[in-house]
């Protein structure tokens, strides 16, 4: 487990998540077939290139869940109890196959649970940049976190 407790996040701490993850064709096609988003200019070459972009888009849901999950290692792997919600989800600049992210997550707010003490709430700004250090997605998430066991 490498995720951490409620009480281990500090206002205003940046991770910066070494893993990174270079986005392929295949896997915009598969994640946009598998979830029935069949927009030309997600998957058809020919009709993208006619397009203000001039190729294909990965597909933005794809991208928001890739950003989620380069940030789980290193801060809610094995200690979150399940997310309570995402906000202010943006996409500044298209992502495109071939684009390698990297994801920063910032501790925006802590704040203990009214209602269980055994734990807390935790928001976080994900922000991720490719390869040309453009952003491309930002979201803020809740998370609620398990706190740490007291010590035997």
């Amino acid at each position: 487990m490498s995720g951490l407790y409620f009480e281990q996040f500090e206002v205003g701490h940046v991770f910066k998540h070494a893993v990174t993850r270079t986005v392929t064709e295949m896997d915009n096609t598969l994640f946009s077939v598998m979830t029935l988003n069949l927009h030309p200019l997600l998957l058809d070459a020919h009709f993208s290139d006619k397009t203000e972009f001039g190729q294909r888009l990965v597909n933005s849901l794809f991208t928001l869940g890739l950003v989620i999950g380069i940030s789980v290692t290193d801060t809610t792997l094995g200690t979150t109890i399940a997310n309570l919600g995402m906000s202010d989800i943006r996409f500044p600049k298209p992502v495109f196959h071939g684009d390698t992210l990297r994801v920063e997550t910032e501790v925006v707010s802590v704040r203990a649970s009214n209602s269980r003490p055994e734990a807390g709430i935790v928001e976080f700004e994900h922000r991720s940049y490719n390869h040309r250090d453009e952003l491309v997605c930002v979201c803020r998430r809740s998370a609620f976190m398990k706190r740490e066991p007291a010590l035997a």
